[in-house]
């Protein structure tokens, strides 16, 4: 059996809370928690360890932005933020702050699980393409690396760019080592002996 979604909502007006809270059982088991402030928001939810956050608010201003972002960073879980009026401007910042779904005007029951389900597929798209960006930019990274070792070695002994290959791979295999590594200590020594 899976365990059942920890979920925060963030909302002042009681009856909108009770609403959702009614909402969110009838549309699963979820373990909902309501914080009535979202004064001091990131105190709030640190020990709660919600796995999504769900924000109600008339309109949303820079402090409760600030608050989110402190509270909830993009990476750490879906925040689905349902507003009664909104700015372009504040729409921005609030993506930019973490929300995975930012609904105006549209807080209803029937609308709280689709709105979750599409705030928490958001989130892991995002998440799968940062992980994606991140291990681009280490091979890009390790690439530099290992093109700059065999210049070197190029260099030094008078080769072309197989043969520097070659070495550097031999000698990764050799002492059982990546060949980035390989390649990093090459270009330390050589700076090192400058």
């Amino acid at each position: 059996m899976a365990k059942s979604l920890r979920i925060v909502v963030v909302e002042k007006d009681r009856e909108r809370a009770l609403m959702i809270v009614d909402g969110l059982r009838d549309a699963g088991d979820y373990e909902v928690t309501v914080i009535g402030d979202e004064a001091g928001l990131a105190r709030k939810l640190a020990p709660l360890a919600p796995d999504v956050v769900l924000i109600g608010l008339e309109n949303p201003s820079r402090d409760v932005l600030e608050e989110l972002t402190l509270a909830s960073a993009p990476t750490e879980r879906p925040v689905a933020m349902f507003v009664d009026r909104s700015e372009d401007n504040v729409m921005r910042a609030a993506i930019e702050a973490g929300v995975s779904a930012y609904v105006v005007d549209g807080l209803t029951r029937e609308r709280l699980r689709p709105v979750l389900l599409a705030a928490i597929a958001r989130f892991h798209m995002v998440a799968r393409l940062r992980s994606e960006l991140a291990a681009t930019k280490a091979a890009l990274e390790e690439r530099k690396t290992i093109d700059r070792a065999k210049g070197m070695l190029m260099k030094a002994k008078g080769i072309g760019e197989d043969e520097a290959y070659a070495l550097l791979r031999r000698a990764a295999m050799d002492q059982g080592r990546k060949l980035v590594e390989v390649a990093g200590a090459l270009i330390m020594a050589a700076e090192l002996l400058r």
